[in-house]
């Protein structure tokens, strides 16, 4: 059974008990992912790293050769 036929089942059980619908598969998925997110930083406080941006940090890392693009770019904007 997929996870439509799933939700689909639910649905009819619910409406035949007057009961409210259940949330669409993937309504809180974003909600879940920032939660995550939100714990994974506060374990990096708790054991004394960053909380974050590693990428953003990586890519500042790197840059002259970002500073040299973004100079090109703006001086054939104009």
């Amino acid at each position: 059974m997929t996870v439509t036929q799933q939700y689909l089942l639910d649905v009819h059980r619910a409406r035949q008990h007057g009961e409210p619908v259940p949330p669409a598969p993937g309504r809180h998925d974003l909600r879940v992912v920032r939660g995550l997110r939100e714990h994974r930083r506060f374990l990096a406080v708790l054991a004394g790293r960053p909380a974050g941006g590693r990428i953003r940090r990586l890519l500042r890392d790197r840059g002259p050769r970002r500073g040299r693009h973004t100079a090109a770019r703006r001086s054939a904007a104009r």
